[in-house]
C-alpha cells in the first residue's frame, strides 16, 4: 500500500497538506529566530506529502516542550484543525479511512512537532 497509497494521497489532497506545512515554514523563516522552527516545518512537509510507510516517534525534553507551546499558539492549532477536519471528511467513506488515519497522524504531529522523529 505504501507506493500506491502515497501516489493517491499526493493527488487527492496530500499536495495541499504539504503546501500548508511549507507555508508555515516560510512564515517562520522570515525571522532569524524562527529559522530552526521553519526548517522543522519543511521536514514535516516531506512527511505530509508522502506519509504512508512512515511512523512518527514522540520524545523530547524541556526545550521541546517550550517550543511546542510557542508553536501551538502561533501555528499549531490551524494546522491541526486542518488535518483533523480532512481526517473526519475522509473517514466518512470506507475507502477514505486509511487516508483519514494519515490525516489524524499529521494532526497529532501538528500539535507536538518538536521532539518528534519521523522513522
Amino acid at each position: 500500500m505504501g507506493c500506491l497509497g502515497n501516489l493517491l494521497w499526493f493527488i487527492f489532497g496530500g499536495a495541499l497538506s504539504g503546501l500548508s506545512w511549507c507555508l508555515a515554514g516560510c512564515l517562520w523563516c522570515i525571522t532569524v529566530v524562527g529559522i530552526p522552527v521553519g526548517m522543522q516545518c519543511f521536514k514535516f512537509a516531506a512527511l505530509s506529502f508522502f506519509p504512508f510507510g512512515k511512523e512518527v516517534r514522540y520524545g523530547g525534553g524541556a526545550g521541546s516542550l517550550l517550543l511546542n507551546i510557542i508553536w501551538l499558539v502561533v501555528s499549531g492549532f490551524p494546522l491541526a484543525i486542518e488535518h483533523a477536519a480532512w481526517g473526519i471528511v475522509l473517514c466518512v467513506t470506507v475507502i477514505g479511512i486509511p487516508f483519514g488515519m494519515q490525516q489524524f497522524k499529521l494532526a497529532k504531529l501538528a500539535l507536538m512537532p518538536f521532539g518528534s522523529e519521523v522513522v
